[in-house]
């Protein structure tokens, strides 16, 4: 069943609200990636045979092999949990209308300590108490 009008105005304008209030969730939400069913089913299959290995090892008396195992069986958990490195792109901000805009470019600042990046904090909510 269609949406009527004014439930697709409603609508456009949550999604624009959306927008402007997070533009980062915004983004993720309507980026269309594939789900990474596979990298789950192969570390899922390496975590197996990992396991496998130590227990072999272990039984066996076998250093190297249970080594081997919890290597293969940390490793395969580990690529199948960690997101994949985008390739490049287009990377930008939403926009309300659907279309994407160039990520404004900001100057690269120097890195700050993480006491320096703690004392912004405390001075930013010293000045909003105010």
């Amino acid at each position: 069943m269609p949406l009527s009008e004014y439930e697709q105005r409603v609508l456009e304008q949550m999604e624009r609200q959306l927008t402007s209030d997070d533009p980062r969730l915004a983004n993720t939400l309507t980026s269309r990636g594939r789900k990474p069913v596979l990298r789950y089913v192969l570390g899922g299959i390496g975590a197996v045979v990992g396991l496998l290995l130590l227990v072999v090892g272990a039984a066996a008396s076998e250093v190297w092999l249970g080594v081997l195992g919890f290597v293969v069986m940390f490793a395969s958990v580990a690529i199948a949990f960690t997101r994949p490195r985008r390739s490049g792109g287009p990377v930008g901000v939403v926009r309300a209308d659907g279309s994407t805009a160039p990520r404004p470019s900001a100057a690269p600042k120097a890195k700050k300590g993480f006491m320096s990046r703690m004392e912004d904090r405390w001075d930013k909510r010293r000045d909003q108490g105010r």
